[in-house]
């Protein structure tokens, strides 16, 4: 049994083999997946579970703690067990930490990798974490044409700090302040915030953008408004991890703004050639809602390097 700490490729991360281990477990059977989520609004134990055939068994347990950033601690935190599909031993215990960044980022590079632009030029991240920064890692590797990275957060020295450690790495990056006019300039727009109600505006949204949602993870959390899915082609990861556990696809559901029938395809769709982007002008939207299907992918690659 193996043991694998969070630190283990430290910077080096080879985000390629990452994203195409998504994809390729998209080509096996589909998985069976289970979630349970414990505790009060801003803390929360996730429990998630994964067999997929030709991968195994897989489950995740984490505590997401809002409140922890100010107090100079995680806001997740937790471990990974890899159980073999055979004979049901205990392959690795991996630290989630690892397992979540890898496969957060790497699930929304391959979502705008079926449905962004392939000459995207210009990148919007809403929100400045550890997922800002690993979001704009796997996406240069998955787009070699952008050129640019605009960095937006609430608090305004935080995207400062961020665009400053990532133009240290060689990477054309600016912190913004003005949220709607950045928007109007990006090619793809990726959020990555802890926000309760949207924060992303679709009028702002100019025809041709890839919309990337990452931060709502609750029933009561979004980062879209209405305006915005009622105007662009709707995607998930899964399905049975988004539509109606996930504020931001279950609240409009509910209310009547879209119908389950906006949901146009999954990754599971989308690999089997399902159409993503029909016109350059199309806005996509992908809901990047993780799953322990996903997890378990990722942490298959994990095993497979170390």
């Amino acid at each position: 049994m193996k043991l694998v700490r969070s630190d283990i490729f430290g910077d080096d991360i080879e985000w390629t083999t990452f994203i195409d281990a998504i994809d390729a477990g998209h080509a096996l059977p589909a998985a069976q997946i289970h979630d349970a989520f414990l505790g009060p609004p801003g803390r929360t134990l996730l429990s998630r579970a994964a067999w997929i055939e030709g991968l195994g068994f897989g489950v995740k347990n984490v505590t997401v703690i809002a409140d922890n950033a100010a107090n100079g601690l995680p806001t997740v935190q937790g471990g990974m067990q890899v159980f073999d599909e055979c004979n049901g031993i205990l392959r690795a215990v991996i630290e989630s930490d690892l397992v979540t960044n890898l496969k957060t980022a790497s699930d929304s590079a391959l979502g705008a990798k079926y449905l962004a632009k392939p000459d995207s030029q210009t990148m919007l991240v809403i929100g400045a974490g550890r997922v800002a920064a690993n979001i704009v890692a796997a996406y240069q590797k998955a787009f070699p044409e952008l050129q640019e990275f605009l960095i937006w957060n609430r608090t305004q020295s935080k995207a400062q700090t961020l665009a400053d450690q990532l133009q240290s790495n060689g990477l054309s990056v600016t912190a913004v302040d003005d949220l709607p006019a950045s928007v109007a300039r990006a090619d793809i727009i990726t959020t990555a915030t802890m926000s309760t109600n949207p924060i992303l505006n679709g009028a702002w949204v100019k025809p041709g953008t890839h919309v990337d949602l990452i931060g709502a993870f609750r029933a009561e959390m979004r980062e879209a408004d209405d305006t915005l899915l009622q105007k662009a082609r709707i995607f998930v990861d899964s399905r049975d991890t988004t539509l109606h556990h996930i504020g931001e696809l279950k609240i409009p559901l509910e209310t009547g703004a879209i119908t389950e029938a906006d949901i146009l395809a999954d990754l599971y769709q989308l690999k089997q050639g399902m159409s993503g982007r029909a016109s350059p002008d199309d806005i996509t939207v992908f809901k990047n809602g993780g799953g322990a299907h996903l997890d378990l992918m990722i942490a298959c690659a994990i095993l497979d390097l170390v």
